[in-house]
């Protein structure tokens, strides 16, 4: 009588729990479960008591099972188990032994986690779909370089901008070439600015500008009392002050020979004397060089030194020049335009006949030239529209289709349909579709069908 009130008591607790509970001998045979476990396997519990646990993995009820592990490991075992609608349960053994240490009995209770699963799966999709958006962000970024004026629409600049991202990672040397204004200064720093010594010092020498006889004062520093005229107290210099962050050596090219040796040491050796010291002094740095001179050339002509191109030429980028990039000239207009219209509290806009204006300039003096005359007409013009009048002489007469001393006479739509016309004209000339057309001049692929209808342009 006791003993059928226990064992219904067992049995209600058993039921009660709202997890899978099962229990089977050695043999894999199912000796107990849970009401809770018809829910989870789609199978009444009666017709379990008796099944085999290998009988029902073969049929598909439930994969992997926990029993054999169980029996050889004699210890508790965890596995994730798939029912056989797909369901996903975390699934614990535990070994029970009698009371001479034989195992006798594998009690076994399940937690159905399907739901937890498909979570952490959708997590791990959103974590790669998060870096896929990352990288393509990234990757847009780099087409469109906003910030500090670093713009890149056309394909050659957007090269450039690659290109410098992907050393910037390392900390090989970089020869930058190109037309002086291009912006070398810019790209060293953009350089700078995406590597991993972003937060050290990005030091500038203006190897051009610095005289020949107080260079390696002012590049290595000096001792106090070196030389006459020199600080008492000694002074730090530019290679020092680099420590852990960039030297970039702008004009490379117009360093004599004697300080091209200095240099080509320094570099080596990452160590150098101060002048008039003693005390060998080492410094951590990147170095980034730039010129605007055929140096190759120079090595023929004896004026620059051949192992010392060779140590800086080790990835060198060559920056078009803006004449090779109209594309980037209206972005870099509006840019800078809104930069000085910032600076000094006065709101302009340029006339359209003004934007064709400066797109068929030459632009000898490359982005350099372009920004200061944006900053000049910002300056100068006292109108919110700056209009082709308050463009200095220089630009007007450079572009023949626009002489208002000659078409003063001329209503100012027939002025710039003529600019327009000639704008046309030559970009007809420079491109081969009409969507790089498009794309240099900042407008649609109809408007400049439509306008090489309008002007009749073969």
């Amino acid at each position: 009588m006791d003993e059928k009130k226990v064992w219904n008591e067992s049995e209600a607790i058993l039921h009660s729990l709202q997890d899978d509970i099962l229990v089977t001998n050695t043999e894999g045979i199912i000796l107990r479960v849970s009401e809770a476990t018809e829910a989870i396997y789609q199978m009444n519990s009666n017709e379990m008591i008796g099944r085999s646990v290998y009988d029902l993995e073969k049929e598909g009820v439930f994969t992997p099972i926990l029993t054999p592990i169980v029996i050889k490991e004699k210890k508790k075992i965890t596995l994730v188990q798939t029912t056989i609608d797909g369901k996903k349960l975390l699934v614990t053994g535990i070994p029970v032994f009698d009371q001479d240490h034989k195992l006798v009995r594998i009690v076994s209770f399940s937690h159905d986690v399907t739901e937890l699963l498909n979570m952490k799966k959708y997590l791990t999709e959103m974590e790669d779909e998060m870096e896929r958006v990352k990288s393509e962000l990234e990757r847009l970024r780099s087409l469109h370089f906003y910030t500090d004026g670093m713009i890149a629409t056309c394909d050659e600049m957007k090269m450039v901008l690659h290109l410098a991202l992907q050393v910037a990672e390392i900390d090989a040397n970089v020869l930058l070439l190109g037309e002086s204004g291009v912006g070398k200064s810019h790209i060293a720093k953009f350089i700078h600015n995406k590597s991993l010594r972003k937060d050290g010092p990005f030091i500038e020498v203006n190897c051009g500008a610095i005289p020949e006889p107080l260079f390696e004062a002012e590049f290595f520093g000096y001792e106090s009392g070196s030389f006459t005229g020199a600080s008492s107290k000694g002074k730090i210099g530019l290679a020092e002050l680099a420590e852990g962050g960039t030297l970039f050596l702008d004009e490379i090219g117009e360093l004599s020979l004697v300080n091209q040796v200095k240099i080509l040491k320094f570099i080596q050796e990452k160590q150098f004397y101060r002048v008039g010291g003693t005390k060998q002094r080492t410094v951590d740095f990147r170095i980034i060089a730039a010129t605007n001179k055929d140096l190759e050339k120079a090595i023929d002509e004896k004026t620059f030194r051949q192992d010392l191109f060779f140590r800086l030429n080790v990835v060198p980028i060559t920056i078009p020049p803006l004449r090779k990039r109209p594309s980037d000239i209206i972005p870099l207009v509006d840019y800078f335009l809104k930069y000085f219209s910032e600076k000094y509290g006065r709101e302009r806009s340029l006339d359209e006949g003004v934007i064709h204006v400066l797109l068929a300039q030459e632009w000898k003096g490359n982005v350099r030239e372009l920004i200061n005359l944006i900053e000049r007409l910002v300056v100068t013009s006292s109108k919110h529209l700056i209009e082709i009048e308050n463009l200095p002489e220089g630009y007007r007469k450079t572009f023949s289709a626009v002489s208002l001393a000659e078409d003063g006479n001329r209503p100012l739509v027939e002025i710039l349909d003529s600019v327009e016309k000639q704008v046309l004209i030559h970009a007809r000339k420079r491109y081969k579709t009409t969507i790089q057309m498009a794309k240099a001049l900042g407008i649609s692929q109809p408007s400049v069908v439509r306008k090489i209808r309008k002007y009749r342009i073969d």
